[in-house]
């Protein structure tokens, strides 16, 4: 295993594993990490697990690695690697089992000075409004004929359906839709999983939270964004449910014989992939960015029943109530994108698994105002602990391929969080803090417990300190809403 000794100090809070740790890597492995988060990444896997995806053809630049990283399926959450495209690999373990997993901010102009005493009828509208829980179906049941509609065209859909508004699209990363996408590509199993989950949150670290904005740290930037000291604001954290999940189970599976065909050498199997500009590459691609589509819309139907229950608690009662959105982030991802690369313009597929782009300002992509500013970079924390809005820098740009950490990181598998943490007790500790709990299982809300995680703020610390994100604003959590 990677051990400590075997890092070397680039600058401050950045670390480097070089290509002569190990005969078979292609790229050095970039950690960002503080003095006192290093510590904690020797304790799993997840730095064998990013010297064994520098070893992936096609790979440009260096696997660099977020701070809170730990292990995943293959590829470690916090990783982003690059293959030069179209010739270099994708590989579905580097992306996730949750395509397009990601983070939605809305935010209001209600105070919480106004709100405050419909808080806990606000929680349990959400709740009932909006769907948790394992395989829990939502309020839509689509035809094969509807979910392929969705895959094709993601927010877009939902716009002609009527759930979303037209800045809802304009605020969301690829304005909610990765063209290219193919539903021939994805199995019949997988769009039967996602007839009935189309608005739903699902479970494990998924959740809808009402938060209150403590801090602001950059006035203009939380201008933009439209936060404002004191106000409201509501996060939605869910990706592409069975769907998803079903496509990359599928991929992994085909792609074993894949690397056998192309024969691809890898040290962990979870790493299977296939090159790009080959037909299993391409069958790849279109699948994902169907999920990805899927999980864009998923989010979107979620935001239009939360602002029906906001209605149904508040109307008559304040001004304004509604649900503006700031932004939708992508945290599982492969993007082709065109990056300066040691000096050469590329285009290159960039692999984002529990990482979120953080493209600096002047980026084409972007729109209009936050290219002014930088992209917002959505971090929530654990529950019951603070989450960060962040911008992009042009420093991530030249560095980490765009891109900057995505939440806490886990510090505790689910099981072992289950052993140490009783849900009633958590639950009730969390409500003496001020904080409304709605939670359909008890077990799910231990394994999401705050000791579970690394300390965000100290997360945040770092990517700020590294100059890969700037901080905007600070949210506390008033309401937690969890499968």
């Amino acid at each position: 295993m990677v051990s400590l000794h075997d890092l070397v100090q680039v600058k401050a809070n950045e670390w480097e594993i070089p290509v002569s740790y190990r005969d078979d890597m292609r790229v050095p492995v970039r950690i960002i990490a503080s003095e006192e988060l290093i510590e904690e990444v020797t304790r799993d896997k997840s730095l064998d697990q990013a010297v064994n995806t520098s070893t992936l053809p096609g790979l440009v630049g260096q696997v660099v690695v977020m701070p809170d990283m730990h292990q995943g399926y293959g590829f470690p959450i916090g990783g982003v690697a690059a293959t030069r495209y179209p010739e270099g690999v994708i590989s579905p373990g580097a992306i996730g089992y949750d395509i397009n997993c990601g983070v939605r901010l809305l935010s209001t102009r209600l105070s919480h000075q106004e709100a405050r005493q419909y808080i806990a009828d606000l929680a349990t509208a959400l709740n009932q409004y909006c769907p948790s829980g394992v395989g829990q179906g939502g309020h839509l049941q689509l035809s094969i004929g509807e979910v392929e509609g969705v895959l094709r065209d993601g927010s877009r859909w939902a716009l002609r359906e009527g759930y979303a508004e037209r800045e809802d699209l304009e605020r969301t990363e690829e304005s909610g839709r990765l063209e290219g996408a193919d539903p021939g590509e994805v199995s019949h199993r997988a769009k039967q999983r996602g007839r009935d989950q189309v608005g739903t949150l699902g479970s494990g670290n998924h959740f809808l939270e009402i938060d209150r904005v403590e801090e602001i740290f950059d006035e203009r930037a939380a201008r933009v964004m439209g936060l404002q000291k004191g106000n409201l604001a509501v996060q939605i954290h869910c990706g592409s449910r069975g769907l998803g999940h079903q496509v990359c189970t599928d991929y992994v599976k085909s792609f074993q014989k894949a690397v056998q065909r192309y024969n691809i050498q890898l040290p962990d199997r979870e790493l299977v992939c296939a090159p790009m500009d080959t037909p299993e590459g391409r069958s790849y691609l279109a699948a994902m960015r169907c999920a990805a589509n899927y999980a864009f819309a998923n989010r979107q139907v979620l935001t239009h029943y939360a602002r029906r229950a906001f209605e149904s608690v508040l109307a008559g009662k304040v001004d304004d109530w509604h649900l503006r959105q700031v932004y939708d982030v992508a945290h599982n991802m492969g993007k082709i994108e065109t990056h300066q690369v040691e000096g050469e313009t590329m285009k290159v597929c960039v692999h984002r698994k529990g990482a979120t782009r953080a493209f600096g300002p002047g980026a084409e992509d972007l729109p209009g105002e936050y290219r002014q500013i930088g992209q917002p970079v959505l971090v929530p924390g654990s529950m019951g602990t603070s989450s960060w809005v962040l911008k992009g820098t042009q420093t991530a740009m030249e560095r980490s391929l765009g891109s900057s950490c995505h939440g806490a990181g886990r510090t505790m598998s689910r099981s072992e969080a289950k052993r140490k943490v009783w849900g009633e007790d958590l639950r009730d500790r969390l409500e003496n803090e001020g904080i409304a709990i709605r939670a359909g299982s008890m077990a799910g809300l231990a394994e999401e417990a705050p000791l579970a995680y690394k300390d965000v703020a100290e997360v945040v610390g770092t990517v700020a300190g590294s100059g890969i994100a700037e901080k905007v604003a600070l949210l506390k959590p008033l309401a937690v809403i969890k499968g």
